[in-house]
């Protein structure tokens, strides 16, 4: 769904994420001092793996839902409903993720999410990412150090 927002003191994250090789396939690394802030690093890293984020705009906003039954499917849903914005109308490439509402308890995510439409000639194709998977997937969780580290290997 299509959100309204403000461009004015729109500003982009610290960038907190790590591409690594893993077989055939790639390892998303996010972090962040909040698990909020990890999930969010981890959606932008995804994006940054299918094209280079430096040639995004922010021209619009749709906000998204994602429901898992633990964190790691909860994870993996929000991973695949971004991926899903992006491989369908409005081919959305984010630049930034906005969590609304990350409730622990019923495992629910509300994002903004901020960017474009993919467009060829704009944007440098990079990998096409074919799905979210749950091999090796790793959520780590040092509250005591303000520490969240998300890994996520994609099929690409």
């Amino acid at each position: 769904m299509e959100v309204e927002f403000s461009k004015e003191d729109f500003l982009l994250p610290e960038t907190k994420y790590e591409y690594l090789d893993h077989t055939a396939d790639v390892q998303l690394h996010a972090w962040g001092t909040t698990l909020t802030e990890a999930f969010e690093q981890c959606g932008v890293a995804m994006f940054g793996y299918m094209t280079e984020l430096e040639y995004v705009s922010v021209e619009s906003c749709y906000e998204i839902e994602a429901k898992g039954d633990d964190l790691e499917g909860l994870l993996f849903h929000f991973l695949d409903e971004l991926l899903f914005l992006f491989s369908v109308e409005p081919n959305l490439v984010c630049k930034k993720l906005d969590i609304t509402k990350f409730d622990l308890d019923t495992f629910e995510i509300v994002c903004r999410c901020y960017g474009e439409p993919f467009e060829l000639g704009k944007h440098p194709q990079g990998t096409e990412v074919k799905a979210i998977t749950y091999s090796a997937m790793q959520i780590v969780q040092d509250a005591d150090q303000s520490n969240f580290e998300v890994f996520v290997i994609i099929d690409i």
